[in-house]
């Protein structure tokens, strides 16, 4: 007898329901997740299609992973506390050793992010993930796009670059060294959403938005939601060894601006505020609009969703 969808969920995914904010998780109608006084609800949905959004041919562990560190890293784009996340998973038919494989993903995910999983729904069709996450709040605090203000310094998180450039391993466009084919290509399966780092900047930035769509683009969401203009400056992007040993740097930068799925942080503070670690100054906020990078005027943006 073929499983069915109840049995699927108590098999694969019933166990990463815990967490200190789940009052109640998979097993009824909805969850309930408990809030600290004085804080606030936020929440976020992302879905992920086979053969959009990731090879058809990836490792199901990886597609797992992927998806809730794409989700969480929302939560930390607003400085969010992680609370929990529901799955809305679309499967061709029910392989069991497939889900298997994708629940490890999504268990080490849920584990790593402190993000337990409480609740979903699964259904027949093409290989879609939807992952919607949960995060708390202080009252009266968010990482907002609006808010960077003129003489703002722009930075980034980490480096960029390295999932376009994994993605450009996966699909034979690149063929590097194997250690940095393995660098790049797990920069583009496991994603490091910055969620300490979003909440650190609660009480400093202006303005923030975490990196999906590429550098430009989502600084143009800023910049758009601000009133403001952005100017980058492209010889001060930060590139990972793996990416800065590609021969063409000029294809390295335009990954970095332009690739997507680096799930970096890029936000706005003011002249005198102290960045993090591991964040480096790439730009600066003007008046006017829009953004601009010399060098690299041919860029339109970043992934396009149709």
């Amino acid at each position: 007898m073929p499983a069915d969808e109840f049995s699927l969920i108590a098999r694969y995914f019933s166990a990463f329901g815990a967490g200190p904010a789940v009052a109640l998780g998979v097993g009824d109608d909805c969850a309930i997740l408990a809030l600290e006084p004085g804080e606030r609800l936020a929440t976020s949905v992302d879905t992920v299609v086979a053969g959009v959004h990731f090879p058809p041919d990836s490792l199901p562990e990886d597609v797992g992973y992927r998806a809730v560190a794409a989700a969480a890293s929302d939560l930390a784009a607003m400085g969010a506390r992680p609370l929990g996340m529901t799955l809305a998973l679309t499967l061709p038919d029910a392989d069991e050793l497939w889900l298997h494989s994708f629940s490890q993903g999504v268990g080490a995910a849920a584990s790593a992010l402190a993000l337990p999983l409480v609740g979903g729904d699964t259904t027949r069709g093409p290989l879609t993930v939807s992952v919607q996450v949960f995060g708390a709040l202080p009252a009266g605090k968010a990482l907002l796009r609006a808010g960077a203000q003129v003489g703002d310094a722009v930075y980034v998180s980490g480096t960029l670059g390295d999932a376009a450039g994994g993605l450009a391993v996966l699909e034979g466009r690149y063929r590097p060294e194997p250690e940095a084919a393995e660098y790049l290509e797990q920069r583009f399966f496991r994603p490091l959403p910055r969620l300490q780092l979003g909440m650190l900047l609660l009480d400093d930035a202006h303005a923030a938005i975490d990196i999906s769509d590429g550098l430009l683009a989502d600084a143009g969401h800023i910049a758009a939601a601000s009133g403001v203009g952005i100017r980058l400056d492209a010889g001060r992007l930060p590139l990972s060894p793996a990416l800065a040993s590609h021969p063409d740097r000029d294809q390295a930068l335009r990954w970095a601006l332009a690739g997507g799925d680096d799930y970096e942080l890029c936000f706005c503070l003011p002249p005198a505020a102290t960045a993090p670690a591991d964040c480096t100054r790439v730009g600066e906020v003007l008046a006017g609009g829009g953004v601009v990078c010399p060098g690299f005027d041919d860029l339109a943006g970043g992934y396009s969703h149709f």
